[in-house]
């Protein structure tokens, strides 16, 4: 469902300009650990949400399912400071890197990426870095 169309931002016309939005007017926000690197989890930002990150330096996304503006940890307690925000080179995604306050994701731990999946590959598949540690273990 989309962003109403009420919303007035003062985002920055040149920022925005650069936005590849979805048709929903949003654009994914990977959200990353500042001190470890951790990919904490993945939100969506129109313009306004992403106004209100960088001039609050607080992280505020737009959430989907109730259709309002959200700030991480305004209910819960787990705070994003904001350290930096990168947007990425087709303008369709952002990079924020925050200090995390408690954990990340609603279920209560500290990344919302938890659940590793199976990659199987057949040698004419396997990536040079796949094939690189199987070279290495071989040697060993």
């Amino acid at each position: 469902m989309p962003v109403p169309d009420l919303v007035k931002s003062d985002l920055d016309p040149a920022i925005a300009a650069r936005l590849k939005r979805n048709a929903d007017g949003l654009v994914a926000a990977v959200v990353r650990e500042h001190g470890t690197g951790d990919v904490l989890m993945m939100a969506w930002m129109d313009d306004e949400a992403l106004h209100r990150t960088l001039t609050t330096g607080r992280a505020t996304y737009w959430s989907r399912s109730r259709q309002e503006y959200w700030v991480k940890g305004a209910t819960s307690g787990h705070v994003q400071i904001v350290k930096g925000v990168v947007l990425d080179c087709d303008g369709d995604a952002l990079l924020v890197t925050v200090e995390q306050v408690g954990a990340a994701c609603h279920t209560g731990t500290h990344t919302c990426f938890t659940d590793t999946l199976p990659v199987t590959t057949t040698e004419a598949g396997a990536t040079e870095a796949t094939a690189g540690a199987a070279a290495s273990e071989v040697a060993l």
